[in-house]
């Protein structure tokens, strides 16, 4: 997955991280920061009665945007790239669309969609799905002429291209761009699972923070942050499977 020398940097960097949470909260020595070892009890003693099944919600809406964003985005992107005919037609919409800021829509998406889950997963593709397809175009614009040429004076058809040239040569900038869009999407999930809904994390954190349980608004906070690291290193993995000939 991870290679030795990743594995190692992320071991120091979350050992500094937690050694500095540590000093910080006995320097300020107060309730609102509590030791990371308490919080990493607090997560033992209440995971499986109080937060999984947060954890399986938050999760599932994370995964269902992905799924949705990649499925649309990037043959749409594929095709942008390849065919200039749709890339007039769709790269006016992308631009127009793509700095709109999301979150201003959440208001928009919960009128038209409800409060329940299709409108937070509606929130995360449009937070992802306009980077997949802006990534996949530019990467199959940057495939060299030369190379669809060779393949096309074999007698290769228009299937055969995107399997052969368009897919292996974009995929790995997609994954890229799936991973950083990744931190954006959890921020906007945490936002949206304040609203209209009973179950998520950005729910268990705001509930214990109002609640002034600070172990356990932590200890969400600390699990949320896992849920994304995962995510991360599972992209990854997957980059380093699919696009092995890099």
């Amino acid at each position: 997955m991870f290679s030795k020398e990743k594995w190692r940097g992320a071991l120091s960097g979350g050992l500094i991280l937690m050694l500095a949470w540590y000093l910080l909260a006995l320097m300020v020595d107060l309730p609102i920061i509590p030791s990371p070892v308490d919080v990493f009890i607090q997560i033992g003693e209440i995971f499986r009665t109080k937060m999984a099944i947060h954890v399986v919600y938050s999760l599932s809406r994370i995964l269902e945007g992905m799924a949705i964003s990649i499925l649309i985005g990037v043959p749409l992107g594929f095709l942008m790239g390849y065919f200039d005919k749709w890339d007039r037609i769709f790269s006016p919409l992308m631009y127009f669309a793509y700095p709109i800021p999301k979150i201003a829509l959440l208001p928009i998406i919960m009128v038209l969609f409800g409060l329940g889950e299709a409108s937070k997963i509606i929130m995360i593709v449009l937070i992802i799905i306009f980077q997949i397809i802006i990534t996949a175009r530019d990467a199959v614009k940057d495939i060299p002429a030369q190379t669809f040429y060779s393949l096309q004076s074999l007698g290769a058809g228009r299937l055969q291209i995107f399997t052969e040239i368009v897919a292996p040569a974009a995929l790995p900038e997609v994954l890229t761009a799936t991973r950083l869009a990744l931190g954006t999407a959890i921020s906007i999930l945490f936002f949206t699972e304040t609203f209209g809904t009973q179950y998520g994390m950005g729910f268990f954190i705001m509930d214990s923070w109002l609640r002034v349980n600070y172990l356990d608004m932590y200890a969400g906070i600390v699990v949320l942050s896992f849920i994304g690291f995962c995510l991360f290193v599972s992209i990854d993995y997957l980059e380093r499977k699919i696009c092995s000939w890099r």
